[in-house]
């Protein structure tokens, strides 16, 4: 994982573990399978290597429990904290998200 150069933080995290981080999933490994199936696209392209590095401004798009969702990394966060925070990761970008 590279840092920026100013702050320490890092400037991209694992796919897997930022799926994890924002409560996509409830496992790490369950993110991995997800992202091995091949069902994870970032910026349109399909990954199938869970240490697919992401940065914020990064598009996803993968199908989870009959849905697909449409997210853009936000941020790329330090734990895996409450829903609300996870929330702040990403920004919802699915057109039948409601208002």
């Amino acid at each position: 994982m590279a840092e920026a150069p100013e702050t320490g933080a890092p400037e991209t995290i694992r796919l897997d573990k930022w799926l994890w981080q924002a409560r996509f999933v409830k496992t790490r490994s369950r993110a991995a399978s997800l992202i091995e199936s091949g069902a994870v696209r970032v910026n349109a392209s399909r990954v199938v290597k869970p240490a697919t590095a992401v940065r914020p401004g990064d598009g996803l798009s993968f199908a989870l429990a009959g849905r697909v969702h449409v997210v853009r990394v936000r941020a790329l966060g330090q734990r895996r904290g409450p829903a609300t925070e996870a929330r702040a990761l990403y920004d919802d970008l699915d057109a039948t998200a409601g208002p």
